[in-house]
């Protein structure tokens, strides 16, 4: 039997919650499938720590993940830390020490969902954002100068490279190969910024010579807001940088019907490092302890590791699970439900141990 080597870092808010949560659900997959165990490793980092220690976590913690197969993540962030404090200090560097540089975000009105947009439901939104996940607006390179002064100056510098730029568009590429549709999205701002993101727009056109079969076009991000929310069913896969990827992404969740329902992989598709796979949600303090978190993005994105790990009929086992509990009513407040998050677990886990398939 192969074991899985998973790294668990419940981190800051709900994090811990849902994260327990959504191990309890692969331990029940993994005693149902009989093909594969789990070796799971507890790391206590975050904003505890970091108030204990002065950092988000270990000077080698990078180098205590690596031998892992995956890191499953809950969220960070706390009202009495400064979040670029949390987010620089834990998140994302593991996101940039171990190359993750595809984020990878599906959406889909799940069953049972009530979604905002009128008149839609499940079919029709089907969404997967491909997230540069390593440079772009993100990349932290900029500084403050003449601070306090009436002439105090602040950069941050958004930087592209060609290879950056190419490999996340061949991802988002074959990605889109890879889904019934074969169509994909470009997101850029390339009439107001003319160097990037034109050059993002260049390189698009070069990489789509290499998938034929896949159609594509572009979007301007803000144009693309608009096209979300009034023609969803004309969007597929769309590849988008760190920021705007990342704006987007939280409408996608919210217009499927919750943050709390919407999963991520942060993928390093060269397997050179572990990928981490984490909820959207965030840390959410105003219901922690409360007993009423959403699981589903956990379990979904717990679905995604497990594919991305090779245990593809163990993935479609938990995501049919997911859509018969939520299909059943069984959901938590955010999605207009009455269970708790101890419901919503336990009902998934008992139509894992009840499938046929």
């Amino acid at each position: 039997m192969r074991t899985l080597k998973i790294a668990a870092i419940g981190a800051d808010g709900i994090g811990p919650e849902v994260i327990e949560a959504g191990l309890d659900v692969l331990d029940a997959l993994a005693a149902r499938d009989g093909g594969f165990g789990l070796d799971v490793t507890r790391f206590n980092w975050g904003s505890d720590y970091y108030r204990k220690h002065g950092v988000m976590m270990p000077e080698d913690g990078l180098e205590q993940l690596k031998p892992m197969d995956a890191v499953f993540f809950g969220a960070v962030g706390a009202p009495d830390v400064p979040d670029h404090v949390t987010l620089w200090g834990l998140r994302l560097p593991i996101c940039q020490g171990f190359d993750q540089y595809a984020n990878v975000r599906p959406t889909r009105i799940l069953p049972g969902i009530s979604a905002p947009l009128r008149d839609k439901g499940p079919g029709d939104l089907d969404w997967v954002i491909v997230r540069e996940n390593s440079e772009g607006e993100y990349a932290g390179h900029g500084g403050r100068a003449h601070r306090g002064l009436p002439e105090e100056v602040a950069t941050e510098v958004a930087i592209f490279t060609r290879v950056g730029v190419t490999r996340i568009m061949r991802y988002a590429f074959a990605l889109a190969r890879s889904r019934p549709r074969k169509h994909l999205t470009v997101v850029t701002k390339s009439n107001a910024q003319r160097h990037g993101m034109v050059m993002w727009d260049e390189i698009a056109a070069e990489v789509a010579q290499e998938y034929p079969d896949v159609s594509w076009d572009k979007m301007l991000v803000d144009a693309m807001t608009v096209r979300m929310t009034l023609q969803p069913e004309s969007l597929d896969t769309i590849v988008a940088t760190n920021l705007h990827a990342d704006i987007l992404s939280d409408l996608a969740g919210a217009l499927a019907g919750s943050l709390g329902v919407a999963p991520t992989a942060n993928i390093d598709p060269e397997r050179r490092f572990p990928s981490m796979f984490e909820p959207i949600h965030g840390s959410a303090f105003d219901i922690t302890g409360k007993g009423i978190a959403n699981p589903v993005a956990t379990f979904w994105t717990a679905s995604q590791m497990l594919e991305h790990l090779g245990e593809t009929d163990a993935a479609a086992r938990l995501m049919k699970a997911i859509e018969e509990v939520c299909a059943a009513g069984i959901t938590t407040p955010d999605v207009g439900g009455t269970a708790t998050t101890r419901e919503v677990t336990d009902a998934v886990i008992d139509t894992i141990r009840g499938s046929n398939t």
